[in-house]
């Protein structure tokens, strides 16, 4: 079973590069981030063509996000939205239930300035996640958090990390709440892999940031306990960064062994 996550900056926007990989790869379920496409323009016939269903929340202009599930069955919904704040409005979190796996697909905010109340927002938000985390756990089902955590874990998944200590995906109070999250129990995929290598999964599109591989790794797929030990291969698919009128991120997946 392939999982993947991948932030496509636009989803009307850059459609073909979507499809294209979505031919290339076959993942059998995609979790995407940064839809910026109202709920009622999702092109949800093109990605019927492309040989998957689909669920997806979507908010004009911002945010958004989306499972796609490879094959002809309708995609059973698991929930939407966190708990905790009635007032949030943001579409950033979605939950589906896959071949017996519960995917959660999820954009957390980036927080930006930080300290300002952008990142209070980011820190009340990884709150309200880490509770979601804690009870998914406790329901026993194998479950994967999917998408773009906008949190680098360490120093090992930055380019310069001297230049990031005060930026929001970096401070201290975001690795700190992440950690907390970790704690629960979950395996960070890919660096579960590849435990020494610098991978990234973005790069700004500024200062050819690609073309001198400062990038970050901010997209991850966090593993419950019962799914750990099926964990086969992580990756990310680097080479679609690099392609025409790219998003800034590249897809990141997993393959397990079910």
């Amino acid at each position: 079973m392939r999982i993947a996550t991948f932030n496509i900056n636009g989803l009307n926007a850059r459609l073909p590069a979507l499809l294209q990989w979505l031919e290339e790869k076959q993942p059998d379920v995609a979790c995407l981030q940064e839809l910026k496409t109202p709920h009622e323009k999702f092109p949800e016939e093109a990605i019927n063509a492309a040989g998957y269903q689909a669920i997806w929340h979507g908010q004009k202009s911002w945010n958004g996000v989306a499972i796609l599930v490879r094959g002809t069955e309708p995609v059973v919904e698991a929930g939407r939205g966190l708990a905790g704040d009635p007032e949030d409005a943001q579409s950033r979190y979605i939950e589906a239930a896959v071949n017996g796996v519960l995917i959660a697909c999820l954009y957390l905010p980036n927080g930006n300035p930080a300290p300002g109340p952008k990142f209070d927002y980011k820190l009340q938000w990884m709150e309200r996640l880490i509770l979601r985390g804690a009870e998914l756990l406790a329901s026993g089902s194998p479950v994967v958090l999917a998408g773009d955590f906008n949190v680098i874990p360490t120093e090992l998944d930055v380019y310069k990390p001297e230049r990031w200590v005060n930026d929001a995906l970096f401070r201290a109070e975001t690795r700190e709440a992440f950690g907390r999250l970790m704690a629960q129990g979950w395996t960070d995929s890919l660096r579960s892999m590849h435990p020494d290598e610098k991978i990234f999964t973005f790069w700004d599109y500024f200062r050819d940031a690609y073309g001198r591989d400062a990038g970050l790794r901010i997209d991850h797929l966090l593993l419950s306990p019962s799914l750990a030990g099926e964990l086969k291969a992580a990756g990310v698919d680097r080479d679609v960064r690099g392609r025409e009128k790219p998003s800034d991120h590249a897809p990141t997946w997993i393959e397990l062994d079910r």
